[in-house]
């Protein structure tokens, strides 16, 4: 029997499986992914951008506010100006009205301060004019004796304070109630509807503390206790601004170790590709020399 000759070595590594060697991704896949990364870093750094500019708002809204609280007491916004009262321009002013407190018509509104729980007594203020004006008088605890609440009639009297924007709808996550008289916010259109009050200003002002004898200091249960405004403002925006900048950084780094491994791939399928050619011309030849 006639021996088969020997199979070239080459034919057999031309039938071999080829080696495995990590691909290049297409361009539509780059290009796709680059976009992507592209929009993703412009969103990050856009929405950092706009922190900081909210930051530099509230501060900017800070000072404006200390300079208002601080500043010398001004007659309050009268009818004329009512309509163009905002909060932006007006709150936290400190302000002051003069007139008859119309005891009878005290609202109770539900409270949370630094002395307990209790109400706040908002009683109109009216003005020789008719006008109107909601005086937040104070604080006072839960079991407060009506005396206290509500008065005898006095004569007029001038009282500073902080004029306050109103706070529709409810608070405490209720809803105010004007048919059963519970309030949750200082709703001023609300409560001048309920007590008929005609002429009410927007707003209402948080009296000041002001010193009195020892006999009726703070928390003697004699009388509201004022001047317990809380002015804080939310600023977080810092934080923010880092934590989108944070992220815009970390796609440009993904994007900078992407685009470095793809950079790589080229040239190990080359050096696989030339190795391969010449193990085979290597073979051949030595298939030839047998």
């Amino acid at each position: 029997m006639k021996a088969e000759p020997p199979v070239p070595q080459s034919a057999a590594n031309q039938n071999a499986a080829p080696a495995t060697a990590p691909r290049s991704r297409s361009s539509a896949a780059k290009i796709t992914l680059l976009a992507c990364a592209v929009l993703l870093f412009a969103g990050f750094f856009a929405l950092g951008s706009w922190q900081l500019k909210r930051l530099q708002w509230k501060l900017d809204l800070i000072q404006r506010v200390d300079a208002r609280v601080h500043a010398p007491a001004v007659k309050a916004p009268g009818p004329q100006q009512w309509p163009h009262i905002t909060a932006e321009s007006d709150e936290y002013r400190h302000v002051s009205v003069s007139g008859n407190y119309l005891y009878a018509l005290t609202t109770r509104v539900q409270a949370a301060t630094e002395l307990g729980g209790g109400y706040w007594l908002l009683t109109p203020l009216r003005s020789a004019d008719g006008s109107t004006v909601l005086v937040n008088r104070g604080f006072v605890p839960t079991a407060t004796p009506e005396s206290v609440v509500v008065v005898a009639e006095s004569a007029p009297v001038i009282v500073n304070g902080l004029l306050r924007i109103s706070e529709p709808g409810g608070g405490f996550l209720r809803h105010n109630d004007p048919a059963g008289n519970r309030w949750y916010s200082r709703d001023v259109q609300a409560i001048a509807a309920a007590r008929g009050l005609d002429r009410a200003a927007p707003y209402f002002v948080d009296a000041e503390a002001v010193r009195q004898p020892a006999a009726q200091e703070i928390g003697d249960g004699l009388r509201p206790v004022a001047g317990l405004t809380v002015i804080a403002f939310h600023n977080s925006h810092l934080v923010y601004a880092l934590t989108w900048y944070a992220l815009a950084l970390m796609v440009a780094g993904a994007c900078y170790w992407v685009v470095r491994e793809e950079r790589k791939l080229p040239r190990k399928d080359g050096n696989t590709t030339g190795n391969a050619a010449g193990k085979d011309q290597s073979e051949s030849e030595d298939g030839k020399q047998n």
